[in-house]
């Protein structure tokens, strides 16, 4: 495959799953990104023979088409990936992989299902004719990345809670239950809920997001119907979630984990000297209980005992002012150390009243903005094209944290002033 093949194709910078094909189209390779645009284009770099080794030079010298799907987060082209290996089972995927090393998802058949991931081996050895404590339901997998997927698990969980693996200890339950990650399985009226939430559940691994969105829209439009505002609520809830997965720990992961011959995200390699990226975001209700957050990035990792919070000053629907305050005052604490970049939440306007700060304090530091999509995604980042090449992925990431961290400073700010 030529490089202009793929320059002429005008990949999307979004996460999804992209699939190397043959002369007759049949899929030898399929791997996942955060970044399509930029995953796809490193297969052909310079020194691919150095990072990633004969094995993929070979494969990209016989793909003849590449095709792609675009995922809503990172979390989504982590199972599409998955379902999609198994289906086709790619020949540059599966060969010289270690099977046993790898690690299902179990869905075991009981009144109250439980969710739960199991090695290959052990999983293989039961279904030879050992005694499995469990009757399986559905599995999926193999799943390569344990840590990844064990990370996926957590945060599918708190927007699907599920019973899992030691759901059977009393104490073990309650804790979770508590967290509103396990169903109150002594509530009989709750079964058909968690029944529901096992099919989502099953649909997200086999990589059918959309699907599951279509049902809790459906749901939500039937429950508003029937005036049944509260259950309404809680599926626009799961919307809400489903839009706004953070993926934070994903992409650390991606980044931290990859290497030659995996299908995961390459890692741009720290140098020796400490690079440091510094994210700003406001929050408030219609101007009031306004705050702003700053979130820090230190060679790739959040660094969370340095994020600060602000309570702004002004009650005022006015996010451009705002964060000007914060810069102001950030820029205050010179026993901080500066960043080398300072990423904003917003469009030309934020990054402009940011660099008026700098200017003003007469400090140079580059300043890069980034602009979201309606479901509030990263849709495109404004500045140094240079930095952002460089540094996309800890951008993206540490914006997304600013924004958590804000709101959440918001929300407890919010509940104390209604007290």
């Amino acid at each position: 495959m030529k490089r202009q093949y793929v320059k002429n194709k005008k990949l999307p910078d979004q996460p999804g799953v992209y699939i190397f094909r043959d002369y007759r189209r049949r899929p030898i390779y399929i791997g996942r990104a955060t970044s399509l645009k930029d995953r796809v284009k490193s297969y052909f770099a310079i020194d691919l023979i150095d990072t990633r080794g004969p094995r993929i030079i070979d494969m990209v010298t016989k793909a003849k088409t590449l095709t792609w799907q675009k995922t809503d987060s990172v979390l989504e082209a982590i199972l599409l990936e998955s379902s999609l290996i198994k289906r086709y089972q790619p020949y540059h995927n599966v060969a010289e992989r270690d099977d046993k090393s790898d690690q299902y998802v179990i869905i075991t058949d009981e009144p109250w299902p439980r969710v739960f991931l199991v090695r290959a081996r052990d999983f293989e050895q039961h279904s030879d004719g050992g005694v499995l404590q469990y009757k399986v339901l559905k599995q999926f997998g193999p799943f390569v990345e344990g840590a990844l997927i064990k990370e996926a698990l957590k945060i599918l969980r708190r927007i699907f809670p599920f019973r899992d693996k030691k759901a059977h200890d009393p104490r073990h339950e309650r804790f979770y239950e508590s967290l509103g990650q396990s169903p109150d399985s002594n509530d009989s009226e709750a079964r058909k809920d968690y029944l529901k939430t096992i099919r989502y559940l099953s649909l997200f691994f086999e990589g059918n997001s959309k699907r599951v969105r279509s049902l809790i829209e459906r749901d939500m439009k039937r429950n508003a119907k029937a005036m049944k505002f509260e259950e309404a609520g809680q599926n626009r809830k799961l919307l809400y979630a489903l839009d706004h997965i953070n993926d934070i720990a994903l992409i650390k992961r991606n980044a931290t984990e990859s290497n030659g011959g995996t299908s995961s995200d390459s890692a741009v390699g720290p140098s020796n000297r400490t690079y440091r990226i510094e994210a700003y975001d406001i929050a408030h209700l219609s101007g009031t209980n306004v705050v702003g957050a700053m979130t820090v990035s230190i060679n790739g990792q959040l660094s969370s005992n340095e994020y600060r919070k602000f309570k702004i000053s002004r009650e005022a629907n006015n996010d451009v002012a705002g964060l000007s305050e914060i810069l102001f005052r950030r820029l205050n604490h010179s026993e901080w150390d500066y960043p080398d970049l300072i990423v904003v939440d917003g469009n030309e306007m934020q990054k402009k009243a940011a660099e008026s700060v700098l200017k003003a304090r007469r400090v140079e530091i580059p300043v890069v903005a980034v602009k979201k999509d309606d479901k509030h995604k990263a849709s495109e980042l404004i500045g140094s094209a240079e930095l952002v090449n460089a540094h996309r992925q800890e951008i993206i990431a540490v914006n997304a944290e600013a924004h958590r961290f804000a709101i959440k400073y918001h929300r407890l700010r919010r509940s104390k002033s209604l007290f």
